[in-house]
């Protein structure tokens, strides 16, 4: 007998990294975990596989796009109105567009994500909570899965459920109505949210410019001051030298008229005494 397997223990739908020790790899994996309020990483190897194949097809596609074959626009159409339909690119894309896909666009549009940009929640991680709990529903339905991914229609239908308490607008738990994080702007990608933030940024990199000018300049003048600084140690003992030959030479020069004068004073003396004796 050929045993398939039993159907409670299915098989792993995604594939994990070839070498488990990456370091840059795992930073990237970390900044994802904390940004969409992922459980653990295998979400995320999840959605690169579900990428990993997307790419696969349109690479395949490429490949055939000169040949005359009517199954092969046919495919095309299918792969881009997929995407399309669950807003992971825009219309009137083309395959080389999903080869440009990143892991973002795939985790953008899950659930737990959609409900916290949409005010649901204060955090991912609450809105993770909230979906798990039975408190998030599209269009009147509980759904309890947090990588649900949602589709154009569906995202306007996401809301607290019929049954749930956190319908009224008094709940502690429930965010205010003001509620709009720049997070959630910034994973939106709203222009005028990018444009506001870049008009600010024009203007300290002038001033930073007007400090670095200055001390470069400040940098300089020690600069010059360690350049004479050697100057002058060279010089000095060049001079000492120069004043200690000029002791000895007046050393020698006073000993040898030391010597001189010894030599006469001798002769000096007998010609006082025969003064003397006279």
């Amino acid at each position: 007998m050929i045993i398939m397997g039993k159907p409670k223990f299915s098989r792993k739908k995604y594939d994990t990294p070839s070498h488990p020790w990456q370091e840059q790899r795992i930073h990237s994996e970390n900044e994802l975990v904390r940004k969409y309020g992922l459980k653990n990483k295998k979400e995320i190897w999840k959605a690169e596989t579900a990428l990993r194949k997307y790419r696969g097809q349109a690479r395949e596609l490429l490949a055939k796009v000169d040949s005359d074959d009517s199954q092969e626009k046919k495919e095309i159409n299918q792969l881009l109105t997929h995407l399309t339909r669950y807003n992971i690119l825009p219309l009137n894309s083309t395959l080389d567009d999903v080869l440009a896909l990143e892991t973002e666009a795939i985790l953008a549009r899950r659930l737990q994500t959609l409900t916290y940009l949409k005010g649901l929640a204060n955090t991912p991680k609450q809105a993770r909570q909230l979906i798990v709990s039975g408190h998030i529903a599209i269009a009147d339905e509980r759904i309890t899965i947090p990588s649900y991914r949602i589709s154009k229609k569906e995202e306007n239908d996401i809301g607290y459920a019929p049954d749930s308490p956190l319908n009224d607008a008094s709940h502690p738990a429930r965010p205010s109505t003001d509620f709009k994080s720049k997070l959630s702007k910034k994973m939106l990608g709203d222009e005028s949210k990018t444009e506001d933030v870049k008009k600010p940024k024009q203007f300290p990199p002038k001033k930073k410019e007007q400090k670095d000018g200055k001390k470069q300049k400040q940098t300089k003048k020690p600069v010059e001051e360690k350049k004479k600084e050697p100057t002058t140690e060279k010089k000095k003992p060049v001079e000492e030298k120069k004043r200690k030959e000029n002791v000895k030479k007046d050393e020698e020069s006073k000993k040898e008229k030391d010597s001189s004068s010894e030599q006469k004073k001798p002769a000096e003396k007998p010609e006082k005494k025969e003064k003397e004796g006279k």
